[in-house]
């Protein structure tokens, strides 16, 4: 297993033509406001979320602690990655209207660097690269990206990515890597530094003609720029011929269709995220809490599959965000603390007798339970000092690094 460079929880979709520079602060009041007024008090979130309180806590406290962490969170950075979306969430519209809006979200979005206002990962979606689309896709992708760099002297902003919808073949994959390799050159940008992000939701891209599984090819004609695949819910059930009422996140088809992207792409270093929940929490208190509901258990069943990001597409979907996330880090806490400090002791013994300890896996893998629950916020640096690391030794993000140097220490 390697080790775990942050991967944000979630992508928040919205539309290109109603982008702005504080669009991820806008987003964070009104996830605030939604929590505040349909979750007040810790128990309310409680009992809409059907919160299960783990062995050994508190009911009240618990949920306490989870109510207080989303509060802090949604204050501080509710927001961890945004997509300006030119595709499903944008629609066909005439060209010249396309190519204002093209120019202008990359205004904001440069707007937004300048003051310091967007969220830790940032990117686009472009429309597929089919033959019907490729040519409008494209032309929105070179003016975007001219326009930001012009506006921007050169400087993209951190973690920023173009994702790629609709994706049937590995052809159209490496076009937009030519695409994005000439954009580089023309603006004297390093090569490879526009990451992609791959959008599964076609059949074509879990299998090819052939029956072989298409993933491999398609990250290979990435050529080192794919940063992560996206799984599409509703596109790719509907090219399985799913009925609309059936098309969920839970639905066993979606299951297979991940089950096969994370085999494909284990020990890649390609991040994997899990679609979105569409029914939208808008409405009366019970309205909302429904919604609510239904979020916190398809993100549940995402967290259980090892799917550790999703997509929101509202800002009230954000409080049922992280609620579920940190109620699956909290209930696994004492456990991967103990199984880590335990880990941690054994592996120490065998380096220091000459012998060679080789589960290192294993403990990446219990070290990226800890980076993960820390870097959302899910878990405090004290609570993962429980397991007897320093900061120091967390924040080196490899089990082996750490290893090495307590043994040095030792020495």
């Amino acid at each position: 297993m390697t080790q775990t460079p942050r991967q944000p929880v979630h992508t928040v979709y919205g539309g290109a033509q109603i982008f702005k520079a504080d669009t991820a602060r806008r987003l964070a009041g009104l996830a605030e406001k939604a929590l505040l007024e349909n979750a007040p008090a810790p128990r309310d979130l409680a009992e809409a979320l059907g919160l299960e309180v783990p062995a050994g806590s508190e009911p009240i406290a618990y949920a306490a602690t989870i109510h207080g962490r989303v509060l802090e969170k949604l204050r501080r950075e509710a927001v961890e990655d945004f997509r300006i979306d030119f595709e499903d969430g944008y629609g066909n519209r005439p060209d010249a209207e396309e190519d204002g809006h093209a120019a202008q979200a990359a205004t904001e979005l440069a707007h937004g660097l300048a003051h310091k206002t967007l969220p830790p990962f940032v990117g686009i979606r472009i429309k597929s690269l089919s033959a019907e689309l490729a040519k409008r896709s494209l032309r929105t992708l070179e003016i975007f990206v001219t326009t930001l760099l012009k506006q921007t002297k050169g400087r993209l902003p951190a973690n920023f990515a173009v994702t790629l919808p609709k994706i049937k073949k590995a052809g159209e994959v490496a076009a937009l890597v030519r695409a994005l390799a000439a954009l580089e050159r023309k603006h004297k940008l390093p090569a490879g530094a526009i990451a992609i992000e791959l959008m599964v939701e076609t059949t074509e891209s879990i299998f090819d003609a052939k029956g072989v599984v298409a993933l491999p090819a398609l990250v290979k004609a990435a050529k080192g720029r794919c940063r992560g695949a996206h799984f599409g819910t509703y596109d790719y059930t509907a090219g399985v011929d799913i009925t609309a009422a059936h098309q969920t996140m839970t639905h066993p088809a979606c299951d297979f269709a991940k089950g096969v992207m994370q085999v494909a792409l284990a020990g890649t270093g390609v991040t994997l995220s899990d679609g979105a929940t569409n029914v939208m929490p808008i409405g009366d208190t019970a309205t909302v809490h429904r919604a609510w509901r239904l979020h916190y258990g398809h993100v549940r069943h995402s967290l259980r599959q090892g799917f550790y990001q999703g997509w929101d597409l509202h800002p009230a979907q954000l409080p049922t965000r992280y609620a579920a996330v940190y109620a699956f880090f909290l209930e696994g806490l004492d456990a991967a603390s103990r199984r880590l400090a335990n880990f941690m002791d054994k592996a120490a013994q065998a380096t220091l007798v000459g012998d060679v300890f080789d589960d290192a896996a294993t403990g990446q893998g219990l070290l990226n339970f800890f980076l993960r629950g820390v870097s959302c916020g899910a878990i405090t640096a004290e609570e993962a000092g429980r397991t007897g690391l320093s900061l120091a030794e967390l924040q080196t993000r490899s089990f082996l690094k750490i290893l090495e140097g307590r043994r040095k220490a030792r020495k």
